[in-house]
């Protein structure tokens, strides 16, 4: 059975840190990565992870946000620092099977697999 399941969201304050994990089990995805989607708009990507372990990056996160990876726990990780009000969304993992995942990172179609999502809220 295909399970993605997120954890560590929270509030905290503006300038500070969180860190979410996605352990993933039941397959072995090519593309992993993290997207949110704040009240009223769309879902948008944060962070791309992809088979041979190079990061994408949205550019609003750029130098604030990385995603770490444990291959052998299959388990995926954003690193949020200095966070801000904007910042505030549901962020959910996503992971593909598809071989070419690496070229449409950002297209949610990419994901085969979602998870439940994680709120993160940022106060100022």
């Amino acid at each position: 059975q295909v399970q993605v399941v997120e954890s560590g969201g929270g509030s905290v304050q503006a300038g500070g840190s969180l860190r979410l994990s996605c352990a993933a089990s039941g397959y072995s995805s090519v593309c992993m990565g993290w997207f949110r989607q704040a009240p009223g708009k769309e879902r948008e990507g944060v962070a791309v992870i992809d088979i041979v372990g190079r990061p994408t990056y949205t550019d609003s996160v750029k130098g604030r946000f990385t995603i770490p990876k444990d291959n052998a726990k299959n388990t995926l990780f954003l690193q949020m620092n200095s966070l801000k009000p904007e910042d505030t969304a549901m962020y959910y993992c996503a992971a593909s099977r598809r071989s070419d995942c690496a070229y449409y990172i950002w297209q949610l179609s990419t994901y085969n697999y979602w998870g439940q999502g994680t709120q993160v809220t940022v106060s100022s």
